[in-house]
């Protein structure tokens, strides 16, 4: 079977994108998984720690489970994202048991979150990651700069984040960051916000996010490697079509089917009916806002 590192390769050296679907609740795997096969695409699944502990996903190994009930080799892969030294509330995460737990388990790849640390701290548990990634055979991603949303407490107004630049990954950081840590995708900061999680906000309407396409392209030249842009969800369309060439060949998105989901459920009472919605969603997803029906031959 081909590997998700050389997967997202292809995508990136060719211009391609590839989705990364966070599934807080497990009812969501199936059709995210036929959704994605019945478009002739190629996607992940995939669940952050943030999501088993705020929604009902429970753990990675009851996601590993439900997944492999659908899996589809020649269209999914499994992908345990977000694993953080520090989390949103400030805390230290035990992150290197739950990363074994993701290998042992069978995901096909993970991401270390070392973001809230500094860069020396970051590049120092990242490698570490990095490492243990390696010698199971899967990539590793990693964060470089603050791509908020998560945090408790309200965000500043979003035109403020973006015109300071606030979080922002740093291109000469991330050029070192890169060759040191050897990490093979890079999650970075460009304007993206993270869907709220907590049950004040998760049903909120997400902001229209935009990127800073001039700053991506200084980041891919320095990097040279694929890179992740995560709160993809509400992002301008044209925005985040612009930013796949400039170098973003996989997109984390979370909000836009959860919301589908729970909102289903909310209104008709039914998992069969919300299911039906995510799956609806989903393939405008591919289709519509990504224009990426029919990409699993030029990527598999």
């Amino acid at each position: 079977m081909i590997g998700s590192g050389e997967i997202v390769m292809n995508a990136f050296r060719q211009g391609l994108v590839i989705p990364s679907f966070n599934v807080p609740y497990l009812p969501m795997i199936e059709p995210v998984v036929r959704a994605v096969a019945d478009q002739n695409s190629f996607a992940f699944i995939a669940i952050a720690r943030v999501e088993w502990l705020n929604f009902d996903a429970i753990g990675p190994a009851a996601v590993a489970a439900e997944f492999a009930r659908w899996d589809d080799p020649d269209h999914m892969r499994l992908h345990l994202d977000h694993v953080p030294v520090i989390d949103e509330s400030g805390s230290r995460v035990e992150h290197l048991p739950i990363l074994r737990e993701g290998v042992s388990v069978g995901y096909h790849s993970v991401m270390i979150d070392a973001s809230r640390l500094g860069l020396e701290d970051n590049i120092r548990a990242t490698r570490e990651a990095v490492e243990l990634a390696h010698e199971a055979d899967i990539p590793c991603e990693a964060e470089l700069g603050a791509v908020m949303g998560h945090e408790t407490g309200p965000l500043p107004p979003y035109d403020e984040l973006f015109e300071s630049g606030l979080g922002f990954t740093d291109v000469d950081q991330a050029q070192r960051f890169v060759r040191e840590t050897g990490c093979d995708w890079l999650s970075v900061a460009i304007g993206s916000v993270h869907g709220a999680v907590s049950q004040a906000t998760r049903d909120k309407r997400k902001v229209e996010a935009r990127l800073n396409l001039d700053y991506l392209d200084r980041l891919r030249q320095a990097t040279d490697i694929p890179l992740v842009l995560h709160g993809g969800s509400g992002v301008k369309q044209e925005m985040v079509l612009a930013a796949i060439p400039r170098g973003i060949a996989k997109v984390n998105v979370g909000t836009e089917i959860r919301q589908t989901y729970a909102s289903a459920i909310a209104d008709k009472g039914s998992v069969q009916a919300a299911q039906q919605d995510v799956y609806d969603r989903t393939v405008w997803l591919i289709r519509d806002y990504f224009g990426i029906s029919g990409s699993r031959d030029r990527l598999v």
